[in-house]
């Protein structure tokens, strides 16, 4: 392995000659070898759209030379479209601050632009001025956050509330049995129920976007500890300005940077409604495999896409694989809100050092909320069909149909048919016509259940 000499203030160390990083991402490159988890590629870019922007803002101010400043831009360009993706090596369990990470990106536009450009940048000087890993790092995160859920989330939920309004739609004319506490309930029209999970659906998307604004706020311009030490001022202001123009969305420079610094509470309550969000699917993904359950000793009300062979042993068998694997995406996200959690409480005097393992556990939530809720909504939601056939059975055969019954024949004397009928294994209508409490017409008359809907 061919190598070169970087240096940094510690002094020297070999780096691989292919290799864009310099001193810092080496060390800490090998003094963190934890598992296999990397900052992830959004906060790298993310990190890119902000040097982009400090280096426009830098040349604005007079800070550094219009060179520099085209140097810089070019190369971030580059690493916002995946070109040099090879070159950001860095683990999650690093520093909590993030400045190594940091430190990878300076290194990695320094040596890029020196190579193509022939312009002598410094990580430090030239791509790191007017900045600190300290303010750099939670604006990479909140970017990489606002990107990920704007960008990645957004579609796969609007997606998904589109399949189920058509679902709602199609679905108007059925009727069948509801069900509380996993017994028998009152009658619904299927469509009420599908109703039920767009609803959930939109009010995840208000929360969402309620949610984004609250991370659109920037440290950028707090540099080391708020105070804005060596960054002009109106830097943050500047650059979170060019960022909305670039991005096509909106950020603000955070008014107190010493919370922006600090506080982490923010991506706390972001991920609040990515946990929310989490907790519907499991109901809606849950609701679909119990509908579906079956063939022929489950409920079987409605049925869904076979996509795959679902035993080793049992031919013939097909599993909800689909509602398995929304659910499974859920939990993590719930297990990474406890971490983000426990994370933001840990701030200590001016900074919080646990923000790689929260932007690490923030955008794998979005992730896997995005292609989750597009997998099962392809593959699963999308095919669902109603066995109206099973649900008009179900639904004649219910004994909460005695429920119409309360206003003729009062709520005490329901019950007795309701029982009756049950231990006897007769109908209702059998039941409530013995105990001489209707006639047959009467009955008929009072128990329609589309009269219950």
């Amino acid at each position: 392995m061919e190598t070169r000499t970087e240096h940094d203030s510690m002094g020297e160390i070999a780096v691989e000659s292919d290799k864009y990083w310099g001193a810092q991402t080496q060390r800490s490159f090998e003094n963190f070898k934890i598992h296999n988890e990397k900052i992830p590629l959004d906060v790298i870019y993310a990190m890119a759209y902000l040097k982009k922007a400090c280096a426009k803002a830098n040349a604005s101010l007079n800070k550094i030379t219009e060179t520099k400043a085209d140097a810089i831009i070019k190369v971030c360009d580059e690493i916002s479209s995946g070109k040099l993706d090879e070159h950001f090596p860095l683990s999650v369990w690093q520093t909590g601050s993030g400045t190594q990470s940091n430190m990878n990106v300076n290194e990695v536009i320094a040596n890029r632009g020196n190579e193509l450009f022939d312009v002598k940048l410094h990580p430090n000087d030239d791509v790191n001025r007017s900045q600190s890993s300290n303010d750099t790092f939670p604006s990479a995160m909140y970017i990489a956050a606002v990107l990920g859920v704007e960008q990645s989330l957004m579609p796969s939920l609007e997606e998904m509330i589109d399949v189920l309004d058509t679902l709602e739609q199609e679905n108007q004319d059925i009727i069948k049995i509801g069900r509380t506490h996993l017994q028998d309930a009152t009658p619904l029209r299927f469509s009420q129920e599908i109703s039920g999970w767009k609803a959930m659906l939109e009010n995840n998307r208000r929360m969402l976007k309620q949610a984004v604004d609250t991370i659109r706020k920037l440290a950028i311009g707090g540099t080391a500890v708020g105070t804005g030490l060596n960054a002009p001022e109106g830097f943050g202001e500047t650059v979170c300005a060019l960022l909305s123009e670039e991005l096509h969305t909106t950020f603000i420079s955070d008014p107190n940077k010493f919370h922006a610094l600090a506080a982490k509470d923010d991506i706390v309550f972001a991920h609040g409604a990515l946990k929310a969000l989490a907790a519907n699917l499991m109901k809606i993904a849950n609701d679909v495999r119990w509908l579906a359950s079956g063939p022929r000793c489950g409920l079987g009300e409605i049925k869904i896409p076979e996509n795959e062979p679902g035993s080793s042993i049992m031919p013939g068998k097909v599993n909800p694989t689909q509602c398995e694997s929304m659910t499974m995406v859920c939990v993590q996200v719930m297990g990474n809100d406890a971490t983000i959690g426990f994370a933001a409480s840990q701030g200590n005097f001016e900074l919080n050092v646990y923000m790689p393992v929260i932007i690490y556990n923030f955008m794998q939530s979005v992730h896997l909320l995005a292609d989750g809720i597009h997998s099962f909504n392809i593959h699963c939601v999308s095919g669902i069909t109603a066995d109206k056939q099973q649900m008009e059975h179900y639904l004649h055969n219910s004994l909460m149909l005695v429920t119409a019954l309360n206003p003729h024949i009062g709520y005490e004397n329901a019950a007795k048919c309701a029982k009756k009928a049950y231990q006897e294994s007769i109908s209702l209508k059998e039941a409530c016509v013995a105990l001489k409490f209707l006639t047959e017409d009467e009955f008929d008359r009072y128990i329609d259940p589309e009269q219950m809907v």
